[in-house]
C-alpha cells in the first residue's frame, strides 16, 4: 500500500532544512540531463565547481569528471537546503557532527560539508 504523504506537514513544523538534493554521478553529464529534465519538468541549470561537471535539475544534482576531481562529491550522500547555513553548522556542531569543509563561497551561494556522528557526509548550502 502506498505511504499517504501529508501535503501540509510543511505548515505544521517550523524546517530548518528547507530541501533536499539528491546526488547522482553519471558517466555522461549532457546524455542524462533529458532523463532529469523529463522526470522533474524543470531545466537544468549547469555550471563547473572544483573541476566537475554539474547539472541541477529540480531535486537532483548530477555530476561528471575526472575521478580525482569527483571523489569529493561522490563521498557526500546528499546536499540540503538551508536558509541560514552558519545557523546550520553551529547546530550541527553544537550535536556533535564533525566540520568536514567550513563555509565557503560556490559559485550559486555558500557551502559546508559536515560528517554527522553516524557516519553520513552531508554538503549544506545557504545563501
Amino acid at each position: 500500500m502506498p505511504m499517504k504523504i501529508d501535503s501540509n506537514i510543511d505548515s505544521k513544523i517550523d524546517s530548518k532544512i528547507d530541501s533536499v538534493i539528491a546526488r547522482q554521478r553519471v558517466d555522461d553529464l549532457e546524455a542524462a540531463i533529458p532523463f532529469y529534465e523529463r522526470l522533474t519538468g524543470r531545466t537544468a541549470s549547469r555550471f563547473t565547481f572544483a573541476g566537475v561537471r554539474l547539472a541541477s535539475v529540480g531535486p537532483f544534482l548530477l555530476f561528471c569528471g575526472p575521478d580525482d576531481a569527483v571523489r569529493t562529491f561522490a563521498g557526500v550522500s546528499a546536499t540540503l537546503a538551508v536558509p541560514d547555513l552558519a545557523a546550520a553548522v553551529e547546530e550541527g556542531r553544537a550535536a556533535g557532527a564533525t566540520v568536514v569543509m567550513p563555509p565557503q563561497p560556490t559559485p550559486n551561494g555558500h557551502r559546508a560539508v559536515l560528517r554527522h556522528p553516524h557516519g553520513g557526509v552531508y554538503e549544506y548550502v545557504g545563501p
